[in-house]
């Protein structure tokens, strides 16, 4: 055999053996659960919470909390990132139940006490079903879908499902596939990837306002990603910038709070344009 043909086999032997490891791996390299307990008992201070469960249709059950407040605004709908539970991840409802707004929070599958095999579309599938029995009880006007890191992909694509009263994205990604290419460019991940995640697809179906919060310094998710993001629904989407923020810690920086205080509680209103330079001349001579 020649040399040249034996280098060849050898690339593609590791190119196949790459790629096979790459497929039944990359659960593992992209979700980092953390398994709790089923007595394990909840608790946040000077919080009250619900827990409960949700049966799915193919046998599995997700876990997830209520975080209740007196005479509520409105419920937040907060889809948590990749790691740990939402015994970790609980932490943040405070910086909605203090603006006086419900939480409701829910463990992927694999996550803290949610059972079942993990795919893109049985997720999306849980996560509508927990929107419906909200949805029983409030109306969507009065609904916000909050998607952090990971969840922005599946709050992006319920709120395009949905008519929400707003959906917030906090350090959202354009695609996971691209992301991805990003570190490892040779491979063919549209063929491997088994959560692609095109948020940028299903954002283009969303009418609600979106809100689009990012850190200047994210090196997992770089904040270019919300810019293209803020560009694909422009007369919907307003893109808030926490300088200095990274991929973990806007919760650390009063500017994100002052944020998502205006974001929240803030009713949106038309702006007067007339007058302003953006008015041609001419049509203002008319009116």
């Amino acid at each position: 055999m020649p040399y040249w043909a034996y280098i060849t086999l050898i690339v593609l032997a590791s190119y196949i053996v790459l790629s096979v490891l790459l497929y039944f791996l990359q659960d593992y390299i992209m979700f980092k659960p953390e398994k709790l307990p089923k007595d394990f008992l909840f608790h946040y201070d000077n919080q009250e919470i619900e827990e409960y469960n949700v049966e799915t249709r193919d046998g599995a059950v997700i876990n997830g909390l209520h975080f209740k407040t007196k005479n509520p605004k409105g419920i937040v709908f907060y889809l948590k990132g990749n790691s740990k539970s939402i015994k970790g991840w609980g932490k943040f409802a405070v910086d909605f139940t203090r603006h006086g707004y419900d939480v409701v929070m829910v463990d992927y599958r694999g996550f803290g006490k949610s059972t079942g095999r993990r795919t893109q579309k049985a997720v999306k599938r849980d996560l509508q079903i927990v929107y419906n029995q909200i949805k029983e009880n409030v109306s969507e006007k009065y609904i916000i879908l909050y998607g952090r890191s990971l969840g922005s992909g599946f709050a992006t694509k319920l709120a395009s499902m949905n008519n929400p009263r707003m959906l917030i994205l906090d350090a959202p990604y354009y695609s996971l596939t691209k992301m991805a290419k990003k570190y490892i460019p040779f491979m063919p991940l549209s063929l491997l990837v088994k959560f692609p995640m095109p948020t940028y697809k299903w954002l283009q179906y969303v009418q609600c306002p979106v809100h689009i919060i990012h850190g200047t310094d994210d090196k997992l998710i770089p904040y270019k990603t919300s810019v293209k993001l803020s560009k694909i629904k422009p007369k919907l989407s307003r893109l808030y910038t926490v300088i200095g923020g990274g991929h973990k810690n806007l919760n650390t920086f009063e500017s994100y709070h002052k944020m998502l205080d205006e974001i929240i509680n803030t009713k949106p209103k038309p702006t007067d344009l007339k007058g302003s330079s953006m008015v041609p001349k001419k049509l203002q001579e008319k009116e």
